[in-house]
């Protein structure tokens, strides 16, 4: 198959959950024959077209900040990729196109070259707002709603991270039976080489600081504790952060994958009290290295779907006092937390990339050939 892949953000060059996800697909589907190419926004510095792990790039513009100084993703940068989408998307004939959902603009361009093309679409959703565009814009969230509502009218073919999006998808209005859930996986083999960081934390977080990610419940929850705690992002809120934590608690910024996984080896425990996740790869990362995991409970977390409270983890409300006291009971009982370890990895062991790349090859194939 000649498969096309529409996100803006392009791993390596930017790194998150989304963009390490299609890597790690792209690169596996190529590696069975299928012919990947990645439409985004040209982070590298070579010609526009390049190849990488046998996924072929496509740079349709100069890059553009992804998010404003609020921390907001950028609707300029949306637009302008949106159409300078346009032209070399259309210059190609594929089996079949999958557009990362967000950041929504670039879906109806893709939905044209779709129809122009009689090509089947995919959209891949890895979160769905619906009412959190309110908080989110204030009255100007009525627009983003409704953006994502004609999103979700697109294509009767859309594939889900987790369960939570699939039933807030459905809530939308999609039939459940055009919904196909391949959730974000871990490269098991990876997290095996990699050795513990020789720097030991009791607490890990890792992940973009932004208002929704509550790190400063976490800060409150750890501070005057003695609890040695990392916090590993950046983002808009890091500042802030920064100012009222106490002398036990160390910021890092963004690092290479490898050394993230040997931070996590070398952690007791992942907090992560993030009340909208649409899957939670750094959770995931977590339970493969052994860590259990402290996560919130929250309609719009939809790492609840990975964490069995009191197996490899504990879900709380978002509450410091009772994140401190999950986090002093596994510190406090080495019995507890060595069990919580076998179960983290174990359930790990379920969303290993190969078998996820396997699962979408199907769902792809499928798509092909009934369209």
């Amino acid at each position: 198959m000649k498969i096309a892949f529409v996100y803006d953000a392009v791993y390596p060059f930017v790194k998150g959950g989304a963009e390490k996800r299609l890597y790690e697909i792209g690169k596996r589907l190529s590696g069975k024959g299928h012919e990947v190419h990645w439409y985004g926004i040209k982070w590298w510095e070579e010609e526009d077209i390049i190849e990488r792990d046998g996924i072929i790039l496509h740079g349709v513009c100069k890059p553009m900040p992804l998010y404003t100084k609020t921390g907001r993703r950028s609707i300029k940068e949306a637009l302008w990729f949106s159409l300078k989408l346009l032209r070399p998307l259309f210059k190609e004939r594929f089996d079949l196109i999958d557009c990362q959902q967000f950041p929504y603009l670039p879906c109806f361009s893709t939905k044209l070259v779709s129809v122009m093309k009689k090509t089947p679409l995919i959209i891949t959703w890895h979160e769905v707002w619906s009412d959190y565009w309110y908080q989110y814009l204030g009255w100007k969230g009525f627009f983003g709603k409704n953006i994502e509502k004609l999103c979700s009218r697109l294509t009767d073919k859309n594939i889900v991270v987790s369960e939570t999006t699939r039933n807030l998808l459905v809530e939308l209005g999609v039939r459940k039976e055009n919904i196909f859930v391949v959730p974000n996986g871990v490269d098991i083999k990876e997290i095996q080489e990699i050795e513990p960081s020789p720097e030991k934390f009791d607490v890990l977080f890792a992940g973009r600081l932004i208002k929704d990610k509550n790190v400063d419940v976490l800060i409150r929850s750890v501070n005057n504790t003695g609890i040695k705690t990392c916090i590993i992002g950046d983002g808009p809120e890091k500042r802030k952060l920064m100012k009222m934590a106490d002398e036990n608690v160390t910021f890092l910024p963004f690092q290479k994958h490898s050394k993230l996984l040997a931070y996590m080896k070398s952690s007791q425990v992942f907090v992560s009290p993030s009340t909208r996740e649409g899957f939670g790869i750094a959770m995931l990362e977590s339970l493969a290295c052994g860590v259990p995991v402290i996560t919130v409970t929250h309609p719009r977390n939809a790492a609840l779907d990975l964490i069995g409270d009191g197996g490899n983890g504990f879900v709380v409300g978002l509450s410091g006092e009772e994140i401190t006291g999950k986090i002093k009971l596994i510190l406090g009982d080495e019995e507890l937390r060595e069990r919580m370890s076998k179960k983290a990895v174990d359930s790990a062991r379920e969303c290993g990339w190969d078998g996820i790349a396997e699962k979408i090859n199907k769902e792809y194939e499928d798509i092909a050939n009934t369209s």
